[in-house]
């Protein structure tokens, strides 16, 4: 849940997720789209999909147990070095460094060097530098130090401990860092198939939106102009959304039909259910009602 989500964000989202899933194989033999309902609003709904998928293979080809070697961990769905690292550590106390954004900037400045041209050699150091018993709490540590101390933008220099050490520090330069890429914002059109009478929406599964290709939603396409005149579409409005590094310039369009089209379900507007709606299409839904006011 933290992957790409601030903490204050995912604690309620986690102590509810806990409560109504408390195990691995409750986690696996759960309705998926139950997992989704829970997951609702926090975004990013690939995670829940693996979470879903990995703990149904735990439990059926590991016994219930984590792998205790990094290649099959990383054969887990959603499962990279980086969360492979973590989990070694911190589950089995493995000496491993899981190096994210935070802890490469620590260690860059540390040794002045660019990890990604030194990783091998800076990886030796800390092998030999760092060891100690307790891999797991250093590696949360290192996590916490880079996120709260070793801070991208004024770090807190005169307080770190490790400042006698740090060529950074005596240099007074920055490190090569990488920087945070600026996504350039992409426009959309949305088109909406609406019952006259009722207030229904026709929804798809949709290709054109890789990152939520899975869940329903209406018919969205990539816009190469600012047009708002469409085939005989009706122009709704304009509006912005960012899910998370795409930054959505949107215009909304809607259509009165009497039958479907192939592939679609009719869904009302005013639906309250337990089914899963992702907050994307929530927000058109709310756009489309005024269609009825």
């Amino acid at each position: 849940m933290l992957q790409q989500t601030q903490v204050k964000t995912v604690i309620p989202y986690f102590k509810n997720f806990v409560e109504k899933i408390p195990n691995l194989t409750t986690l696996s033999t759960s309705n998926n789209k139950k997992i989704l309902k829970l997951w609702e609003g926090l975004g990013y709904y690939r995670r829940a999909k693996n979470l879903h998928k990995t703990a149904q293979i735990l439990i059926k080809k590991y016994n219930g147990k984590l792998p205790k070697k990094f290649e099959k961990i990383k054969k887990l769905p959603g499962i990279g070095e980086y969360t492979a690292n973590a989990l070694l550590a911190l589950v089995y106390n493995q000496p491993r460094i899981p190096f994210d954004g935070n802890i490469k900037r620590v260690f860059s400045r540390l040794f002045n060097a660019n990890l990604e041209k030194n990783e091998k050699k800076i990886i030796k150091i800390i092998n030999e530098q760092f060891y100690t018993n307790r891999n797991g709490d250093l590696a949360e540590a290192l996590m916490e130090f880079g996120a709260i101390i070793c801070k991208p933008s004024n770090p807190l220099c005169n307080i770190c401990n490790l400042k006698k050490n740090c060529q950074f520090f005596k240099n007074a330069t920055f490190a090569p860092v990488n920087k945070k890429r600026h996504d350039k914002e992409k426009k959309y059109n949305i088109y909406c198939y609406l019952k006259r009478q009722r207030k229904e929406i026709a929804l798809t599964r949709n290709k054109n939106l890789s990152f939520l290709s899975n869940f329903k939603i209406p018919e969205t396409k990539l816009a190469t102009s600012n047009n708002k005149k469409n085939n005989g579409w009706t122009y709704l409005c304009n509006y912005k959304n960012n899910i998370s590094n795409i930054k959505m310039d949107i215009n909304l369009f809607y259509k009165f039909i009497k039958n479907k089209p192939k592939k679609y379900m009719w869904y009302s507007i005013d639906r309250r259910s337990n089914e899963f709606i992702p907050s994307f299409t929530k927000k058109i839904f709310k756009k489309v009602a005024k269609v009825y006011n």
